[in-house]
């Protein structure tokens, strides 16, 4: 039988390995790598540099953070990474991080309260430099506080104020608001239904209150609302709820995209047209809404903005106790029927 030969993996390349190959101490590498605090000769530097280059040195990035006492490293957990609206945050976030001299470490809780308070266990453990949390919970401070305290925090997509934390959300009260009031006072609808999120949720979405207060001021009576999960199956299945009704309603609001989504499968399941037979209008913006068809009239979240507001607070070492809100702005396409030619 053949023994077989074990290859031991290489070491890894040290900064005392590159001292002794350039003839220098380990300061003296530090000082080049990390531009001071004591300056080096230029050739002995170049010696260094060449080294660095020859042996593949690589620091540790890690451990220079830490030694200044910051992991130029952010944490964001969100609680629906399959939503387009929070990929899309995600990625402005990620730029806004990057701008500051920070990366971002992205979390996925899938909608559970568990996980989720894993996730922050697990981000705060890594001594990230703060947290920005769009939350499962529906009072996300209580959890936070049991974990760690001193880790400075921001929640975006808050539904409402969080004691002692910086929160940044669209104000989607008047943004609803904007939205039904385009179908009342544009088009003239008479009946107009709800698609919003929130199955399980102790209090209206401030989405549902914006539609009611919206339609009180045209002066037109409730029409029917579906309580759905936030994806494109709940806006379908609630859709579908409203389209059956015997007065089905001659317009939708639907508090985000994919529920819009929904509702437009519903709608053409039925043979009813969009704008023609059923205005349709929903809340956020994202580039799924601008791709399907017919492309959805929306109320668009500033998204960039918000993240940007996100990271400016969560490294702000005041910790500002603030609630950022953001306006949205109406955005015409197809599905509300106004005429905008071929887009």
């Amino acid at each position: 039988m053949t023994e077989r030969k074990v290859t031991p993996q290489a070491r890894a390349v040290t900064r005392a390995d590159v001292a002794r190959y350039a003839g220098v101490s380990t300061a003296v590498v530090s000082y080049v790598i990390n531009g001071g605090p004591k300056s080096v000769a230029p050739h002995t530097a170049a010696r260094v540099r060449n080294a660095i280059d020859l042996l593949n040195y690589r620091p540790n990035i890690n451990a220079q953070a830490l030694r200044r006492g910051t992991t130029e490293m952010l944490g964001l957990v969100l609680s629906d990474p399959t939503n387009p609206f929070f990929t899309e945050f995600a990625a402005a976030i990620g730029t806004a991080a990057f701008v500051r001299g920070h990366a971002l470490m992205i979390a996925t809780a899938r909608g559970s309260e568990d996980v989720e308070t894993r996730l922050v266990e697990d981000l705060v453990r890594r001594q990230v430099d703060g947290l920005i949390v769009a939350s499962v919970f529906a009072r996300p401070d209580l959890v936070i506080g049991k974990v760690n305290r001193n880790t400075p925090t921001v929640w975006i997509d808050a539904p409402d104020v969080i004691p002692g934390y910086a929160c940044v959300r669209s104000d989607s009260y008047h943004g609803a608001v904007t939205g039904v009031q385009h179908l009342a006072e544009v088009h003239h609808h008479r009946r107009i239904g709800l698609v919003v999120g929130g199955v399980g949720s102790p209090n209206a979405d401030p989405r549902q209150r914006g539609w009611q207060d919206a339609l009180s001021a045209a002066g037109l009576e409730p029409g029917p609302f579906a309580r759905v999960d936030w994806s494109r199956e709940g806006g379908y299945a609630g859709g579908q709820t409203l389209l059956d009704l015997s007065n089905r309603p001659t317009a939708i609001f639907a508090s985000s995209d994919l529920q819009a989504i929904g509702v437009l499968r519903a709608a053409h399941e039925r043979g009813i047209r969009v704008p023609e037979d059923l205005a349709v209008v929903a809340f956020d913006g994202t580039k799924e809404s601008e791709f399907c068809w017919p492309p959805l009239t929306v109320v668009a979240q500033p998204i960039v903005e918000m993240a940007e507001a996100a990271v400016r607070l969560v490294l702000d070492e005041s910790r500002p106790e603030v609630y950022e809100t953001f306006p949205g702005e109406l955005v015409i396409r197809r599905s509300c029927g106004c005429p905008v030619g071929d887009r």
